[in-house]
């Protein structure tokens, strides 16, 4: 058998891992049908076919299963003599992608964003701001910011701050309408609502313990600062973390009602991919936005 390459070696091992030529793409930073070509010529190589592909799926082969335990330890040695060679501590530089929520994207993100490029004019960052949960495995996002629990266990995670939501309506709107003195008194007043139709109630700790009330509304959107806005139009109630809100109080925009009924929420996380190796450049950039965003919750 001739000697195989190991660039396509390399190229299966993160096919495998991603479970997507198309995220193994992104992070090898070649075009999805030199991925498809690489693997392909490594099944003519070895004379067996390592991957069964379909439409929807992609999976090992007995054969396959086999070549990749032994061949993603090999690689993965590789690459840690390769960072070693080349010196961890050197200036990071090339391309990072992060996804965060858009209401971060209003308020601290650009600040921190700027500060990361200034400090390493090598690196790129590519942001998305979303509400939708990406997948980033599949999408190749190094990093993202996203608020509440972390159901997927392929990812690491860690806690930056946890988020504190009130609830608040304009003045002029409780003026009309009177100021609600406990969690039943929402049930009089229109609830502006975060995420999709489907009425959940708003959940809320306080004296009592946790309660909970009905909330039913005009408007239902997936952007809170758009909900901050409405609701400083006057159009109803809506729930939302503290930092959002701050600005619109300090102007007298809206008002805090019930303050010391906390709602139950979240903490705002950065979670990566599981690899046992990170490059440099998103090393950077995750203890940058670590330090960062945890300085701005915690002043």
């Amino acid at each position: 058998m001739a000697t195989i390459d190991m660039n396509r070696i390399t190229t299966f091992v993160r096919v495998v891992e991603h479970k997507s030529f198309t995220a193994a793409a992104h992070e090898l930073r070649v075009p999805v049908s030199s991925v498809s070509r690489a693997v392909a010529a490594l099944e003519e190589d070895v004379g067996v076919r390592l991957l069964h592909r379909t439409t929807r799926k992609l999976s090992l082969t007995d054969p396959g299963e086999h070549f990749f335990q032994r061949m993603q330890a090999v690689v993965n040695e590789a690459e840690d003599a390769a960072r070693a060679l080349a010196g961890f501590a050197s200036e990071p530089k090339g391309l990072v992608r992060i996804t965060a929520p858009p209401d971060l994207g209003n308020q601290e993100l650009p600040r921190v964003i700027a500060r990361i490029v200034s400090k390493h004019p090598g690196l790129t960052i590519e942001l998305k701001l979303t509400n939708q949960v990406v997948d980033i495995v599949a999408e190749g996002f190094d990093l993202a910011l996203r608020g509440g629990n972390l159901s997927d266990s392929s990812l690491v995670a860690r806690k930056i701050s946890e988020t504190e939501f009130g609830i608040y309506g304009a003045p002029a709107y409780l003026d009309r309408l009177g100021r609600p003195r406990n969690v039943s008194d929402l049930k009089r007043y229109d609830c502006l609502r975060y995420g999709g139709r489907k009425t959940m109630p708003w959940r809320f700790i306080g004296p009592r313990g946790e309660e909970q009330v009905p909330a039913t509304g005009p408007i239902v959107c997936d952007d809170l600062v758009f909900l901050r806005d409405a609701a400083a139009e006057g159009v109803g109630l809506a729930v939302m973390p503290t930092h959002i809100a701050s600005a619109h109080v300090k102007s007298k925009k809206l008002e805090r009602v019930l303050p010391r009924h906390r709602f139950v929420g979240g903490w705002l996380q950065l979670v990566w991919p599981s690899h046992k190796l990170v490059p440099a450049r998103v090393v950077a950039v995750r203890e940058l936005l670590l330090k960062e965003m945890a300085q701005y919750f915690a002043d």
